[in-house]
């Protein structure tokens, strides 16, 4: 997937930055393993855990700057905002932030043409990729090692993350009360599966990694069949919108209000 690669470098650089000062010692590392194939992950539990208690599930899907194996680089967008103690005192819950494997996606997409006139072809059903079946894998894993509430499961995502949001609730249309992507994309002829959480998509308007247009399109799409969805869009922000979606004061008091 050339498209990955040719922005993931730059990204990565951002990523770097971005980590210093960080302390992420609270979310535990784990590696999730199925038929000799592995995904690592972190994993947050709620302040004062109690296994005999169900808790909500939310699962972020980096982006293609923070994909390997070193079971870190995925903490570096988002991961912060769910260890403020304030967040963590009002939104009692189980927060995983797994690892996409260098040189794989969320999600099978392609492109055509260079940056910045580049085309992202996005299919209406694709074969997953191995990092999707892992995904779900683990999902599974988790659902039976925690005593998560399944009314109250939630996905978000930023750039090859915010397809793979549109991916995984396409593939797993009962499963989510809420999503979340933030510029990323999907082909709109999926829409028809995406009718069963609440959603709230962002994009910057001057995104030039992944144009708004894909964005945008998904929710015409899906407002045209009456799902539940907000658009958020930012004027004058580039492909880096999360900073934006992460400071919406109001962004996680309507995720964790969402169940299905």
């Amino acid at each position: 997937m050339k498209f990955l690669a040719s922005w993931g470098v730059s990204l990565l650089l951002l990523s770097c930055t971005n980590m210093k000062g960080q302390d992420l010692s609270a979310y535990q590392k784990k590696v999730f393993e199925k038929n000799g194939q592995t995904m690592p992950y972190r994993i947050l539990l709620p302040k004062d855990y109690d296994s005999s208690q169900k808790y909500p599930l939310l699962l972020f899907l980096h982006g293609s700057g923070e994909r390997g194996d070193n079971n870190k680089s995925q903490l570096v967008h988002g991961s912060s905002l769910f260890l403020k103690d304030e967040v963590r005192e009002k939104y009692k819950a189980i927060v995983v932030f797994p690892q996409c494997a260098a040189n794989s996606s969320w999600a099978k997409v392609d492109s055509e043409g260079r940056y910045p006139n580049r085309e992202f072809i996005f299919y209406e059903d694709p074969e997953p990729t191995k990092d999707m079946i892992l995904l779900e894998n683990l999902l599974k894993n988790l659902k039976q090692s925690y005593k998560v509430d399944e009314n109250r499961i939630y996905v978000g995502g930023l750039s090859m993350g915010g397809m793979g949001t549109f991916e995984l609730v396409r593939r797993n249309p009962k499963m989510f009360a809420a999503a979340f992507p933030i510029c990323g994309g999907a082909n709109p002829l999926i829409s028809k599966k995406l009718a069963k959480p609440d959603w709230w998509v962002f994009h910057g308007d001057e995104d030039q990694v992944v144009p708004e247009k894909y964005s945008a399109g998904m929710v015409k799409a899906m407002k045209k069949i009456d799902i539940d969805v907000k658009y958020s869009v930012y004027p004058g922000i580039g492909h880096n919108s999360w900073d934006n979606a992460f400071a919406e004061p109001e962004l996680l008091a309507w995720v964790f209000s969402k169940s299905r």
